[in-house]
């Protein structure tokens, strides 16, 4: 944050006075994160001046927590010689979702500039299903055999540990490549050097499906608190591994589309600063468009009761007031109950448990907000009025919150992204829901 707020006025103008070298060595000792950022934060031209000027060790390492738009337009403006230095320097899980991020030719050129060992890696991760744990994982960590002894294990990760993404935990396998247990570096320097691995391991550790959902990953390294997890197929055998930087990415990239949804937005594959106006019209429009027509229903129920709303006009007093309580209502059950799916403190056992007390809360709220506008009745309309706007006012509550809880979940039955169910939708369909229950009941009662 320092380089790219605080300091970015002093490093613009050592660029248009041309004191490279100075800024190069500047540079050299800042974090790759905190360059990462300033890059980012930059116009297109100081963007590839900035990246060009770096050593070429920290380049690579910068570049590696670009994002894909920023990685998209430097690979553009690179030599061949630069690109395959840049690619070769990347682990494969990071090279994976580059080659995620950009057309299909162009990935297909970039494929080109890999070795062949490279190559064969590449497309290995890239046939596995989208978003799935498969794409995420790298080859580069440590597996030992359970027969070594302490001491021959720690020689052996002096030797092959430089490479990997992380040697904090290492993994045992058999003869035949599958896992046999995980072992924590910490508990391998402790032990005694003559002590054999298998004599360390405890036959308890987790692991990932190479074709699991990375939503499901995300939730496992939660509630295992690791920093690592190993990556298994069908049979058992070790493929690689997920290191949680991988998992943090995910899940912000989770949260941030759920975000979007709930704000009826389809989800950006790239950075608000990046979007152009027509992007941004083309995942905005297309919700409003849909709402605007919900909302016309909701018109069309109040001109079934025309005759009604003209023989006791004070009933258009309450009528924003109602179905705004109920859409407010309804939305807040939505947000919390889409929440809790997405972190996954609720499942499909606790839907019973969370409709009843659904029905307590939002019964205890309806008739709080009933209290309150049942004086405002007695006031604009008279007693009548003000005990069918009491009644309006719990049965709307109740019947959107409800919705509210129920949408996210009937849609996650049905397999659908429960996140669709945003509160601007769950809002519209309250306001038709409410428009019918209040204004039904005021013809019932008022006999109009």
């Amino acid at each position: 944050m320092i380089l790219s707020h605080l300091l970015r006025p002093e490093i613009l103008e050592m660029i248009e006075e041309g004191q490279l070298n100075e800024l190069r060595e500047f540079l050299s000792n800042q974090p790759a994160p905190e360059i990462a950022e300033l890059i980012v934060a930059v116009d297109d031209r100081d963007r590839l001046l900035l990246f060009r000027i770096l050593p070429r060790h920290l380049a690579d390492e910068v570049f590696s927590l670009l994002d894909a738009g920023a990685q998209n337009l430097l690979l553009d403006n690179m030599a061949q010689e630069e690109i395959r230095g840049v690619l070769r320097s990347l682990t494969p899980d990071d090279r994976t979702a580059l080659f995620e991020e950009l057309p299909a030719q162009v990935t297909q050129r970039l494929l080109g500039l890999l070795s062949d060992a490279d190559r064969q890696k590449a497309l290995q991760l890239l046939s596995y299903p989208e978003d799935s744990v498969g794409r995420l994982m790298t080859d580069r960590y440590v597996k030992v055999r359970p027969e070594w002894t302490v001491a021959e294990t720690i020689h052996f990760i002096r030797q092959h540990g430089t490479d990997s993404e992380t040697i904090a935990m290492v993994y045992i396998t058999d003869d035949k490549g599958r896992l046999v247990d995980d072992l924590r570096l910490r508990k391998l320097i402790l032990a005694d050097p003559s002590t054999r691995v298998v004599d360390l391991l405890d036959g308890q550790f987790v692991a990932l499906s190479s074709r699991q959902d990375r939503e499901e990953a995300v939730q496992m390294f939660k509630k295992y608190d690791l920093y690592a997890m190993p990556v298994i197929d069908a049979d058992g055998v070790l493929l690689g591994i997920v290191t949680v930087d991988d998992i943090l990415d995910v899940a912000e990239e989770e949260s941030t589309e759920d975000f979007h949804k709930l704000g009826t937005v389809n989800p950006l594959e790239m950075s608000l600063r990046e979007a152009t106006a027509g992007l941004l019209f083309r995942k905005r429009i297309g919700w409003l468009l849909g709402l605007v027509a919900v909302n016309i229903v909701a018109g069309m129920g109040i001109a079934l009761f025309e005759s009604t709303i003209l023989a006791v006009v004070a009933l258009v007093f309450f009528l924003p007031l109602l179905v705004d309580s109920g859409g407010n209502a309804g939305a807040q059950s939505s947000t919390l109950v889409v929440r809790a799916m997405a972190t996954g403190e609720i499942g499909r056992d606790d839907w019973w448990r969370l409709f009843s007390r659904e029905v307590s809360v939002s019964a205890i709220i309806g008739f709080t907000m009933a209290a309150a506008t049942f004086l405002l009745g007695l006031w604009r309309g008279g007693l009548t009025v003000a005990i069918v706007v009491a009644i309006s006012m719990v049965a709307v509550v109740m019947s959107s919150s409800l919705m509210g809880l129920l949408l996210p979940m009937v849609l996650n039955k049905l397999k659908l992204d429960p996140a669709t169910a945003s509160a601007p939708l769950v809002t519209s369909l309250a306001d038709i829901v409410g428009v019918l229950i209040y204004l039904s009941i005021a013809r019932a009662m008022l006999g109009t």
